[in-house]
């Protein structure tokens, strides 16, 4: 059982407190933010410290560290903390659900937060620092590089390359033997067909509201 610091204070931090209180051997014993955004001693009834002190007070040495933080900017506040507490000396632990059907023979990197109901099939590769939120399909034979978010109920088909510092919204597929190329914005239910460009948006048609009310339909 290894002491962790989790880096977060919001709903990312709990949860990851949860999920690792609860199914995992880790023990969590204390919260890290920058100082700037500090608010309050304790989070989930635990200390929260800055991160301009976390080190002393919670040694490399003695303690892990996971970072508990979302996709905001593409990934890219996540992709900077983890090189920080990288820089720091912590290792970096992962969360994979006891509920996952893990069937790939290749352990993710580290800082990875993998929930339940995911399928990762044989064969597939998962970088550092990959959230793979609840009910996604990732295809046999696919790689999920490092910084990525994949949301939920994302299919991934097999031999799929997907770049680092992806976001895939909900209900997405990706057809098999197709490139995601690096810092790809997937939209909520969008079907994606062929390779994407770096940096590149892919959205599908939204619903719209009809002229009639609910009560004037035959249903």
């Amino acid at each position: 059982m290894a002491k962790l610091v989790l880096f977060g204070a919001g709903d990312i931090a709990r949860l990851a407190h949860y999920y690792f209180s609860t199914d995992s051997e880790h023990d969590v014993v204390a919260f890290t933010v920058d100082a700037a955004y500090r608010t309050a001693d304790h989070f989930q009834e635990l200390p929260l410290v800055a991160v301009e002190e976390v080190a002393a007070r919670y040694p490399p040495a003695d303690f892990k560290m996971f970072v508990a933080l979302s996709y905001t900017g593409m990934n890219r506040v996540r992709a900077e903390k983890y090189a920080q507490m990288k820089t720091l000396g912590y290792d970096l632990v992962s969360y994979v659900s006891s509920r996952c059907s893990y069937l790939s023979q290749y352990q993710p990197g580290d800082n990875c937060f993998i929930l339940e109901d995911n399928t990762v099939q044989p064969f597939v590769r998962i970088g550092n620092d990959v959230t793979l939120w609840s009910g996604n399909h990732i295809g046999h034979d696919s790689t999920i590089g490092d910084h990525c978010f994949i949301s939920s109920h994302v299919v991934v088909s097999g031999h799929v390359d997907i770049g680092p510092s992806c976001f895939i919204g909900v209900n997405a597929t990706l057809r098999n033997s197709i490139a995601i190329a690096e810092r790809t914005l997937i939209g909520a239910g969008a079907v994606i067909m062929k390779n994407t460009r770096p940096g590149s948006v892919y959205t599908a048609p939204r619903a719209e509201r009809m002229p009639r009310t609910s009560d004037q339909m035959d249903l």
